[in-house]
């Protein structure tokens, strides 16, 4: 298993991070940074980015129009729901709930 899909396979763990990923993968966690620098990004910023797009996609998904926003949150690793908030609203410049209203208000 490549780290890439050990880190998609694993989103939901909420103790996901570089210590776990390289223990995983039988590397030191110096040798798993040294890799990502090759990538023009780091372990935490890839595992945030993949959680945030797993989130924005369930926000858009009326099929899961029940679950609260915190829980898409927490489905996909963010232990706490401030955290996701405001790391969804840095990268998407609205919160998780505007989002959500602006996806289904488009789709009236």
């Amino acid at each position: 298993m490549t780290i890439y899909t050990f880190i998609e396979a694993h989103l939901h763990d909420p103790d996901l991070a570089p210590n776990t990923i390289a223990a995983a993968h039988h590397i030191s966690l110096r040798q798993l940074h040294r890799l990502f620098q090759q990538e023009d990004t780091t372990v935490a910023a890839l595992i945030r980015s993949r959680r945030l797009d797993h989130c924005r996609r369930d926000l858009e998904n009326p099929t899961l129009q029940h679950l609260p926003i915190y829980a898409i949150g927490a489905r996909w690793g963010f232990a706490d729901a401030a955290g996701f908030s405001r790391s969804f609203r840095d990268t998407y410049a609205v919160t998780p709930g505007e989002y959500r209203r602006a996806a289904y208000t488009s789709r009236a």
